[in-house]
């Protein structure tokens, strides 16, 4: 039986009088990728936002409903930075720190009390490998991370989402910045990450989604419309038209 990792029950989201999210009810498996699709407002980054509380930064934020890590729901949880430590969290465009690569990588678990050397090494190696970045910045980790590639930017942040070992790696659009063969190779790295983390997944390519999820939610204007696997999600007979004619590129 399938573990659930994250249960969200009835989330609403209001910024004043706009409603992000209406009433979303959604279950996320350990160690499953989960993608979410839909045009653009449909309230996949608000929900992001909801899982790690930085939707509190927005002022005059609404949140109703309950979302529960490990059955606790995190929007009573007082530490929020312990509780920002359990989920990484990629964005659209790569946000590197103006330090090395070395301690762009090694600054989160620093914060949290990690001053050994060879533990720091050892974490940052494991780190950039799992990202698939090691074998080209080995030679230069105290190199600027700013100066790297798009690509590798993006890499790198997924590799400082890692560093705190997170138990929830969410990405927003981590391929609106880099090429396809790049996004080519982030895919294979979550595949293989999964075996260890739960991965939120949100997209606006539909192929994508096809290709890496294990299961697909598609929200529209604040709903969930549907949330099933992939061979229902992509096939000629989903439960909800709406869904088939957004997957087939009828809109959006």
């Amino acid at each position: 039986m399938l573990k659930k990792k994250i249960e969200i029950s009835n989330l609403r989201v209001g910024y004043g009088n706009e409603q992000a999210l209406k009433g979303i009810s959604l279950d996320v498996y350990e160690n499953e990728i989960l993608a979410i699709i839909g045009p653009a407002q449909s309230g996949k980054t608000t929900l992001l936002k909801v899982i790690n509380r930085t939707v509190e930064f927005i002022p005059g934020v609404q949140v109703e409903g309950s979302v529960k890590i490990d059955g606790q729901d995190v929007l009573d949880v007082k530490n929020v930075y312990e509780l920002r430590r359990k989920i990484g969290m990629v964005f659209p465009l790569p946000i590197g720190l103006p330090l090395s690569i070395y301690d762009n990588v090694a600054f989160a678990p620093r914060a949290a009390g990690v001053y050994d050397s060879t533990k720091l090494d050892e974490l940052v190696e494991r780190c950039l490998k799992q990202a698939a970045l090691w074998e080209e910045v080995k030679d230069r980790l105290s190199s600027l991370g700013t100066r790297l590639s798009g690509g590798q930017q993006q890499r790198l942040t997924i590799a400082r989402a890692l560093s705190h070992q997170p138990e929830i790696l969410c990405l927003d659009e981590f391929s609106i910045a880099v090429d396809p063969v790049t996004t080519m190779r982030i895919e294979d790295v979550l595949r293989e990450l999964r075996s260890q983390v739960t991965i939120i997944l949100v997209t606006n390519l539909v192929q994508q989604a096809r290709r890496l999820a294990d299961r697909t939610a598609f929200l529209f204007n604040g709903e969930l419309i549907e949330i099933d696997s992939n061979d229902v999600i992509f096939s000629n007979s989903p439960t909800n038209r709406v869904t088939y004619d957004y997957v087939m590129g009828n809109f959006g």
